[in-house]
């Protein structure tokens, strides 16, 4: 396409990570991410990357969150996902509040009758 960007599909292969899912089937959903090498190894030199996920229902349908868990292993990642989760909730709800007032403002300066002469 003339005129587009080059995308790089490039795989970063020194950045590769194999993926454990780890639920408990009510509410918590972990994923466990353990580095690995390009030929599939696990490798030991990077530390697994953990990220919780969850959902909230709302008048609007289910709201998901998902925040990464500072945590080195896996107990420490489920001790890690209740905080987690209340802080991911608490900034998408002022982010919700905050996107709501910048729409309210804008259907107020929307709605103003501009009157020639005054």
């Amino acid at each position: 396409m003339p005129g587009q960007e080059q995308i790089d599909f490039t795989v970063d292969t020194n950045n590769l990570y194999r993926e454990d899912a780890i639920t408990d089937l009510k509410v918590a959903s972990i994923r466990r991410m353990i580095p690995i090498t390009a030929d599939g190894a696990d490798d030991s030199s990077r530390s697994p990357i953990f990220y919780g996920h969850t959902q909230i229902m709302t008048p609007q349908g289910a709201l998901p969150l998902q925040a990464r868990l500072m945590a080195n292993n896996l107990t420490e990642a489920i001790a890690a996902f209740p905080q987690a989760m209340e802080q991911e909730m608490v900034q998408v709800i002022e982010q919700i509040k905050r996107m709501q007032a910048e729409e309210q403002q804008k259907k107020q300066n929307d709605s103003r009758i501009i009157v020639p002469g005054r």
